[in-house]
């Protein structure tokens, strides 16, 4: 890899998630308007890589990013990041807690802090901005004094920004999760994630838990479930699913298989790289990978004694 777009503008958490891998660090890596605008630099050749947000630990998933991976591209998931989010107040040299009337951030940003800004800011008015950053950026260039931003250390640095308040999010230890998109899909490390969109082919009774069922049987672990509109019709769902392994496992692909064959329409979003730790998961998956090859051994010494030629209902 070679360059990198990232959803800007610079000092954003996903500028900070990208300084976090040595190989996206060491690339040339330019700031997109949107999350949009990055996976559609990376679908024209413009970049070799994207990163985006697409899931934050207090608000849940990004639906601009599902949305774009979903119905706009066919790029994939590389690999996902883990990054630890702190949130602060931040306002131009001289402002003071007391002066703010307007809070200006990106709105999940805002939706992490609604606590403590009922708390502590309860006349001050919210308005959402593209980005944290971009909020820093349009307060420190605001002639106002009046107005603050919630942002990251690194955009309130950059911007030249005086930090009013930190840690100002509702839940500690707060978390957003990050993905590179990109072309193809990565080499199974052992420790991996697969991606898809299921599109229910009919809308009945029990159809969602036929499709869930086909990852039970396997004893494959879901880590997520979600459901958004198709952009079909009203009350027209999709679910984005997300579980532990990699397509190039005999499980996984045992499972898609057997679920495009029988239960559902699927859009592939990738297989990847976990953040976080490996041990657990990956143990579990190997113990379902044992029993799998067991059971199959099973069969296939069954099947093999099956007679050759003899009709139908013909028994000696």
């Amino acid at each position: 890899m070679r360059t990198v777009a990232y959803f800007g503008p610079p000092g954003t958490f996903a500028e900070e998630a990208l300084l976090t891998q040595e190989d996206l660090a060491a690339c040339v890596r330019e700031p997109q308007r949107s999350v949009p605008d990055v996976i559609a630099a990376v679908e024209r050749g413009d970049f070799d890589v994207g990163l985006v947000p697409i899931e934050n630990m207090i608000e849940g998933s990004v639906s601009v990013t599902l949305d774009t991976l979903a119905f706009d591209s066919e790029l994939l998931v590389q690999r996902e990041i883990d990054l630890p989010v702190s949130l602060n107040l931040c306002a131009r040299p001289g402002v003071g807690l007391g002066d703010v009337k307007v809070v200006v951030s990106f709105p999940h940003a805002l939706a992490q802090c609604r606590g403590w800004l009922a708390r502590k800011l309860p006349g001050a008015d919210t308005r959402a901005s593209h980005s944290t950053a971009d909020a820093a950026r349009e307060v420190a260039r605001s002639r106002r004094t009046d107005r603050a931003a919630i942002c990251n250390r690194l955009a309130a640095q950059m911007y030249g920004l005086d930090v009013l308040a930190s840690e100002i999010e509702d839940h500690p230890e707060n978390q957003t999760r990050f993905v590179v998109v990109g072309r193809g899909i990565p080499a199974p490390t052992g420790h991996d994630k697969t991606s898809i969109v299921c599109f229910q082919r009919e809308d009945r009774p029990g159809s969602l838990l036929a499709i869930l069922q086909e990852f039970a049987a396997r004893s494959i672990n879901l880590t997520k479930l979600e459901s958004r509109p198709t952009k079909r019709a009203l009350g027209d769902y999709c679910f984005f699913i997300d579980f532990e392994g990699h397509v190039a496992d005999e499980l996984v692909a045992d499972a898609l298989r057997n679920l495009v064959a029988k239960q559902a329409d699927v859009k592939f979003l990738g297989s990847y790289p976990v953040g976080g730790p490996a041990e657990a998961g990956a143990e579990r998956r190997r113990a379902a990978g044992r029993a799998w090859r067991r059971a199959t051994r099973w069969v296939e010494e069954v099947r093999a004694r099956i007679r050759d030629g003899d009709p139908p209902g013909d028994a000696p």
